[in-house]
């Protein structure tokens, strides 16, 4: 075999239907279509999911519980991993490049399962009770950093209070132009008809 000889195994590869080709291709007169109806003519399109107007299904199944906004996923590391590590400092950095988490945008949070026997400082966003138990009674410390991460929602509110503190730079521009043609004419304004800047003796 070389290549040209080479062909697709049988039954591979189907050549595509091919419509309004006249009654000897076998999808002649309606061209598959059928007889009337909505999707018989050209540009006919039914959203997915539409019944005919009777109740769809994703209306009629019943829905249960519902999504926290205000949820914020923590990465977990069990204290085993870290036994296995032999450091004396443990940070969220250190564990990203030891691969014990994948995500550095991600707070990390330390579980009890697995045993410690040596004194480890260990910075994690959260504890559970049983890990910081252990990590104490072996003799290290189990620090609690400030997490940065919030949920959809505290995120959302954030950002609107920080663009409503936000001074706007066009706004207080036009201020400072309108200022100086203020005080020019109330100074207009003040002066008497017919007194001009000099004095006469």
């Amino acid at each position: 075999m070389d290549l040209s000889n080479l062909n697709y195994a049988p039954r591979s590869r189907k050549k595509p239907k091919r419509v309004g080709r006249g009654d000897a291709s076998g999808h002649g007169g309606t061209s598959t279509r059928g007889h009337k109806g909505q999707r018989s003519r050209s540009g006919s399109r039914i959203r997915p999911g539409f019944e005919g107007g009777q109740m769809p299904l994703q209306r009629r199944i019943p829905k249960r519980g519902f999504h926290n906004i205000f949820r914020v996923e923590y990465q977990a590391v069990n204290l085993g991993s870290i036994q296995k590590l032999s450091l004396d400092t443990v940070t969220p950095e250190v564990m990203a490049e030891k691969r014990l988490i994948r995500k550095r945008n991600l707070p990390v949070k330390i579980l009890g399962t697995g045993e410690i026997d040596r004194a480890v400082e260990v910075h994690a966003h959260g504890f559970s009770q049983s890990a910081k138990e252990k990590i104490e009674k072996a003799g290290g410390k189990a620090i609690t950093l400030a997490s940065q991460h919030k949920g959809q929602a505290a995120r959302r509110q954030a950002n609107k209070g920080q663009a409503a503190k936000r001074p706007s730079t066009e706004g207080q521009a036009a201020k400072e132009q309108a200022l100086p043609a203020e005080n020019s004419s109330a100074d207009q304004s003040t002066a008497l008809p017919g007194q001009s800047d000099k004095t006469t003796l």
